[in-house]
């Protein structure tokens, strides 16, 4: 069709967007974007345009524009488009020449720095997921292009990737569920140079949380709702303009936004373990009222099931980048480390050891790769991503054991990153919601 972007057109408006900013040259990017806008102007791909901000009020006037499903090739090939490689080419330079070196200062500041926010907005991260018609870069579903930034981003630094990330998850899910009206208000925001701090929140303070029993209520007033309830693990809460919040609605799970605005929304510090750098905050919510049309969508259950899959599929994602980040480090550090007079790589022990993270992670890949695969195509991947969602959790936490412990002493202190990296993916087990593809 005419008014559909070629396939290649993603990677040349991201890379456009980034070669005509300045943050390039800081970040020492300029010879390889340019070259990259080069190959793809040369190949006749069309550029995006800009859309304003606009956060006003719009009323709807039809239905929802949503994305279309990937069709399907009929053939099973994981290796990424041309369009996939120029955007986490950029992105994985992005995270080793500035998320790695500055992981350490991020989360003893338990924030990502503003200047590393703003220029991730850049690469048009909010972009991916948000229907051309509506200012975004696609017509298409692109649940594998989210995988593979997520796992590049991750590569870098798992806290300050989630931070990235997160308005991403907030204007996704209104791409994907919410109304016209909701589409119309919120999305130019989201499309525009100053994209709001926001957040998706799932998760509750209390063990054994099951993002399908909540303890967040709304109860239905003459005005609209009532919610009463605590979200914890919320992404940047305390700067954030806008919340896609998970809550129980005539006893059926639901996403509902909120403004921060709103009077009774209040944020309280939430001390982690690990993503420090992503500064989680717990969401208060005391007597919040909200008008009927702030339920997301219909506020269908398919929707909240649909929405906690591609959760964790994001996260699945992220414990790629994360797990990759531990092995190319520790696969560097053996053959280096000597005992005894020789490399610590030649003891069988160690070398069996690298060589499971490496099979772990290809399974992780391949499960996770496959979940989102059939997620934009529209198929049913509930199994796929339930499996993803058990290796990355199961086989994230040993590789992270697995990579301290080859360190040795090594990987409890500082001045190596395994330990962070050790924390961070314990994180990929449980946490529900914040990020999204």
């Amino acid at each position: 069709m005419a008014n559909r972007r070629d396939p290649m057109g993603i990677g040349l408006a991201v890379l456009n967007r980034i070669a005509s900013s300045p943050i390039v040259d800081k970040l020492k990017l300029r010879a390889s974007t340019e070259k990259a806008v080069y190959r793809g102007a040369k190949g006749g791909f069309r550029v995006a345009g800009a859309a304003g901000r606009t956060f006003k009020r719009v009323k709807g006037s039809g239905k929802p524009t949503r994305l279309s499903k990937t069709g399907d090739s009929g053939v099973f090939d994981l290796t990424p488009t041309e369009d996939q490689q120029m955007i986490v080419g950029v992105i994985k330079e992005f995270a080793a020449e500035v998320l790695r070196p500055g992981a350490l200062v991020a989360e003893t500041s338990n924030d990502t720095p503003k200047e590393v926010l703003a220029q991730t907005s850049e690469f048009g991260l909010t972009l991916l997921n948000i229907p051309e018609a509506l200012g975004g870069l696609s017509e298409d579903r692109s649940a594998v292009t989210g995988v593979l930034v997520a796992e590049a981003l991750a590569e870098g630094d798992m806290g300050q990737a989630v931070a990235c990330l997160a308005p991403a998850a907030v204007a996704t899910a209104i791409s994907l569920w919410g109304s016209d009206e909701q589409q119309q208000t919120y999305l130019p925001a989201f499309a525009g140079d100053d994209i709001p701090t926001s957040a998706l929140a799932v998760s509750e303070p209390r063990v054994l949380f099951d993002p399908f029993e909540l303890q967040t209520k709304a109860e239905r007033t003459a005005n609209g709702l009532r919610i009463n309830g605590v979200k914890s693990a919320v992404v940047r809460g305390a700067e954030a303009e806008l919340f896609v919040v998970a809550v129980d609605l005539d006893g059926s799970p639901t996403l509902v936004l909120i403004e921060s605005s709103t009077k009774g929304v209040s944020i309280e510090a939430d001390p982690s373990m690990g993503l420090r750098a992503a500064g989680l905050s717990r969401l208060v919510l005391e007597d919040v009222d909200v008008e009927a049309g702030a339920v997301l969508g219909d506020g269908s259950a398919d929707d909240y099931r649909e929405c906690i899959r591609l959760s964790r599929l994001a996260w699945s994602g992220l414990a790629l980048g994360t797990s990759r980040a531990v092995l190319d480090y520790v696969s560097d550090y053996v053959k280096t480390r000597e005992a005894f007079g020789e490399p610590i790589s030649h003891r069988q022990a160690v070398a069996f050891m690298v060589a499971d993270i490496a099979i772990e992670l290809e399974g992780m890949r391949l499960t996770t790769l496959k979940a989102a695969s059939r997620a934009e195509q529209g198929m049913d991947f509930s199994r796929e991503v339930a499996l993803a969602r058990r290796l990355t959790a199961e086989y994230g936490m040993k590789i992270g054991t697995d990579g301290v412990q080859l360190l040795g002493g090594h990987g409890f202190v500082k001045e190596h990153p395994v330990e962070r990296w050790y924390r961070d993916l314990r994180a990929v087990g449980l946490m529900e919601g914040a990020v999204l593809v």
